[in-house]
């Protein structure tokens, strides 16, 4: 029996722990990686979307450096991610 391949929002919500348990902050790599899983299938979805929200507004909130902080609003601008 083959095993289905979990949804993407979960993938991006159990990548994004390493994110944060590693150093407690997202630098560009974690960050690149996220959108990665996200893009996969070329377009970001509902849940996605929420998800990404999420994880967006905790590393704002633990600080990020400049180049995330870039690369996230990119990122909202881009894929219409809530702020």
């Amino acid at each position: 029996m083959r095993m289905a391949r979990p949804q993407s929002h979960l993938e991006i919500a159990l990548a994004s722990i390493q994110v944060f348990t590693d150093d407690g902050r997202m630098d560009l790599q974690e960050l690149d990686r996220l959108l990665e899983l996200a893009l996969r299938d070329e377009t970001i979805d509902d849940d996605e979307k929420r998800v990404l929200a999420n994880i967006f507004a905790r590393a704002e909130r633990d600080g990020v450096a400049a180049d995330v902080a870039t690369r996230i609003g990119e990122a909202r601008r881009r894929h219409g991610i809530p702020a």
